[in-house]
C-alpha cells in the first residue's frame, strides 16, 4: 500500500505524507470482495481513464513539455494557483496546478517562494508512463503496439535471459518512428520512460525506475511479479544515450555504466543473486543500440 497509494502532501510545511483515500478504499474493496490482488487490479482503473481528461488540458506545447518534464525528472517547480479564470488557460502554472488538484503531482518540498511538485507514488508514475506512450503514439502515426511480439520479447527476458528481443522491439516499433516533436525530448530519461511504459504492458515484471539498491539508484530494475514466482530472471538495466555525432564516445559511456552496475550488484539488496541479470544498453541516435550483458 505504501508503494502504490502513499506520498501525498498538501502544505509546503507539512511533515507527514498521506495515503490517497480513494485508492485505499479501492484496495479494501478488493479485499472485501475476496478478489485476488494482482498487478492487473492493484491500480484503480479510474486512474487510467483520466487520459482523455488530461489530453483536453494539454492546450499548448508548453503544457505538453511540462508533462514530459514531470515524467522524465519526477518533479517540477511551480506556484500552486488557488483561483482560476478563463484568461489563465494557457498559463504554465495553471496547467501544473490542475495536475496538483487532480492528484497527479503533490508537494515534495519548498523551493524559495514556490514549491517543488513531484509524482507521489508508483500508481501515479505508471499513469505518466502510459500518458507519454499514448501521446508519443498519437504524434508518431507510424508507431504501433503489436502485443504478441511484445509479450514474447518480455517472456524471453523472463525465462531465457534474452534482452535483445525486447530492446529490438522498442527500437524498431517506437524509437525509430518518433515524430519531430518527440525527438526534441529524446535523451536517456525519455528512453527510460518508453522502455518502462512498454514493459508495463506485460504483467510479468514490476518495472521500477530509480530503484534504491543501498549503493545508488538503478536506471531500471525489473522485479518479478510476486504472483509469478516461476519467472527465472530479474534485471538491472543501465541506460545511456549518445547522439550519432558522439558515437566515438561509446567506450567511455560503457565504462561509466559498468562502474555504476558494479556498485549496484554489490549492494546488500542485490548481492549474491543468481537470478539477477544486468545489462548496459547504449542507444546511439534513434536507430542504433549496443547491448553489453553480464
Amino acid at each position: 500500500m505504501s508503494l502504490y497509494y502513499n506520498g501525498y502532501l498538501f502544505h509546503r510545511d507539512g511533515k507527514n505524507r498521506l495515503y490517497n483515500s480513494s485508492m485505499v478504499l479501492y484496495f479494501f474493496d478488493l479485499i472485501l470482495s475476496e478478489e485476488e490482488i494482482t498487478l492487473s487490479n492493484i491500480i484503480d482503473t479510474n486512474l487510467k481513464t483520466d487520459y482523455g481528461r488530461l489530453k483536453r488540458l494539454i492546450q499548448t506545447e508548453k503544457s505538453r513539455d511540462a508533462l514530459i518534464q514531470i515524467a522524465k525528472d519526477g518533479s517540477i517547480v511551480a506556484e500552486i494557483i488557488e483561483k482560476f479564470s478563463m484568461d489563465m488557460m494557457f498559463n504554465d502554472d495553471y496547467f501544473v496546478s490542475l495536475l496538483f488538484y487532480m492528484g497527479l503531482i503533490t508537494i515534495k518540498e519548498p523551493h524559495l517562494s514556490r514549491v517543488r511538485l513531484g509524482i507521489p507514488n508508483f500508481s501515479i508514475e505508471t499513469v505518466y508512463w502510459e500518458y507519454i506512450r499514448r501521446l508519443t503514439q498519437e504524434s508518431s502515426l507510424q508507431m504501433t503496439v503489436e502485443t504478441q511480439p511484445l509479450n514474447e520479447a518480455i517472456e524471453a527476458m523472463a525465462m531465457e535471459g534474452d534482452l535483445h528481443r525486447y530492446i529490438d522491439y522498442v527500437s524498431q516499433n517506437a524509437f525509430s518512428k518518433l515524430a519531430d516533436i518527440d525527438l526534441r525530448h529524446f535523451d536517456e530519461k525519455y528512453i527510460k520512460i518508453l522502455l518502462l511504459a512498454y514493459l508495463f504492458q506485460s504483467k510479468i515484471y514490476v518495472p521500477m525506475s530509480e530503484y534504491e539498491t543501498g549503493s545508488g539508484y538503478t536506471d531500471i530494475f525489473l522485479q518479478r511479479n510476486p504472483q509469478l514466482p516461476q519467472v527465472k530472471y530479474e534485471w538491472v538495466l543501465e541506460i545511456k544515450y549518445l547522439k550519432t555525432t558522439d558515437e566515438k564516445k561509446l567506450p567511455q559511456a560503457q565504462q561509466e555504466a559498468s562502474e555504476q552496475l558494479r556498485r549496484y550488484i554489490h549492494a546488500h539488496r542485490l548481492e549474491g543473486r543468481d537470478d539477477l541479470k544486468t545489462a548496459i544498453v547504449v542507444f546511439i541516435g534513434k536507430n542504433k543500440y549496443v547491448i553489453t550483458e553480464s
